[in-house]
């Protein structure tokens, strides 16, 4: 397929004059990148697109990983899946509960592939866990020179915790070995609260529970909480009654949602106050249901995002900054802050290397400009927080090699993986140095 127009989720990156192919194996791909670079051509793989960074903007060569998907393999005692790197999550979780299995924690969207999430260093919440690499105990991948490498418990095992979180930099990942763990089921509490309440007790709260995320109404001081706690008897299973959620999670959060922000964006004026009448209609709910029903939700708006981690200790602080960043009506915004926190884990280029996290991310509906609210935001940052690799923000290769303790041992990696930079493009160029 050649000369195709390709752009991400958010319609904030696009590129032309590419040419694309959908490999069905690792042999496939192999071919493609080997014959790509004899040609001196660039190669990027391509998931869902969900990254709102230019992170898989293709140049000459896109590899479509639609067709590289499923589960290859399961060990029932271990819990060790091997999966294919196209798959999407959502795909993903019901073959793992066919299992009897699940991945120990998830993001708040399952329409990324598997492959997309971990190289970027998608995360979800829960003090007492990782991101999604942290679950990563194998990576095969096809090289720069069309060879395929495999690093797992058998082969060049140190390098696990360097090739998991990628950023494609490294070669194209084709299978993913991930430890997974039995079905298990979360009790989900949704509540209203006050922002300085739920600052109070914190570490409380955090430290107190398996998975707490809340969401700030921007010119409020209103918060939604969610708490979820792990169940292991499946059979207390009580999910929302099925009209519930459709009216809870589709209609209002998605289709009443975006014409809401339709509406606010040719009167941002009055954005102030439908989130006052927003942030004060939310109810509490509870259920019980199955963990990645729980974890993710559906997304139909479009926006654009920044995210960034920082020290737990330093998230009251930033929060409250916002705050009064709002108050001063500097900017009018109808989106939600959403704010997570998770442990520290081992991968290189992890937002959660050495390091425990809270994070805090920023969104614009799509058909508003995300500036200067997203520099605004980044100038309140603490020096020390990290970016997610797939979303917005505006630091080059020196601010993050500050922030990364193993940022030049990646480099060389890449280095010595892919010298002729065959898996390059404009963004990596940017964060990772030419």
């Amino acid at each position: 397929m050649a000369d195709r127009v390709w752009r991400n989720w958010a319609g904030n990156v696009e590129a032309a004059g590419f040419d694309a192919l959908a490999p069905a194996s690792t042999e496939e791909v192999a071919h493609a990148v080997t014959l790509a670079a004899r040609t001196g051509r660039r190669v990027k793989p391509i998931g869902s697109g969900h990254s709102f960074t230019a992170i898989g903007q293709p140049v000459d060569l896109q590899l479509q990983l639609h067709r590289l998907t499923g589960v290859v393999a399961h060990d029932p005692e271990t819990g060790r899946v091997r999966v294919r790197a196209g798959s999407r999550l959502r795909d993903l979780n019901r073959e793992l509960h066919a299992l009897g299995l699940a991945f120990p924690n998830l993001g708040d969207y399952d329409g990324q592939t598997v492959s997309g999430a971990i190289a970027t260093g998608t995360h979800g919440t829960g003090a007492g866990l990782t991101g999604l690499a942290g679950f990563v105990r194998g990576v095969e991948m096809v090289l720069a020179d069309g060879s395929v490498a495999r690093f797992d418990d058998d082969h060049q095992p140190e390098l696990v915790a360097a090739v998991t979180v990628g950023l494609g930099a490294l070669g194209v990942v084709t299978e993913l070995e991930l430890q997974c763990v039995p079905t298990f089921l979360l009790r989900a509490e949704e509540a209203p609260d006050r922002l300085d309440g739920v600052l109070e007790r914190l570490d409380e709260t955090i430290d107190g529970t398996d998975h707490f995320e809340f969401y700030f109404f921007p010119h409020t001081d209103l918060v939604q909480t969610k708490t979820n706690t792990r169940v292991e008897d499946l059979g207390e299973r009580a999910p929302l009654p099925r009209w519930r959620a459709v009216l809870d999670d589709r209609l209002i959060a998605n289709t009443a949602f975006e014409g809401l922000n339709r509406v606010v964006s040719r009167a941002p004026g009055a954005i102030p106050r439908v989130n006052q009448v927003s942030a004060r209609a939310l109810s509490r709910r509870t259920y019980t249901d199955l963990s990645y029903a729980v974890l993710a939700t559906e997304r139909t708006v479009r926006f654009t995002e920044s995210e960034f981690a920082v020290r737990r200790g330093d998230v009251a602080d930033l929060l409250r900054e916002l705050r009064a960043y709002f108050r001063r009506g500097e900017q009018q915004v109808a989106f939600p802050i959403e704010v997570r926190f998770s442990g520290a884990d081992d991968r290189w280029l992890s937002t959660g290397y050495q390091r425990a996290n809270a994070y805090v991310a920023v969104h614009q509906y799509h058909r508003r400009s995300n500036q200067p609210y997203f520099q605004d935001f980044w100038a309140m940052l603490p020096g020390d927080a990290r970016p997610h690799w797939g979303k917005l923000h505006d630091l080059g290769h020196e601010e993050l090699r500050a922030l990364y303790p193993r940022f030049d041992d990646f480099v060389a990696l890449r280095d010595r993986l892919d010298p002729t930079r065959v898996f390059a493009n404009p963004y990596l160029d940017r964060v990772l140095g030419v």
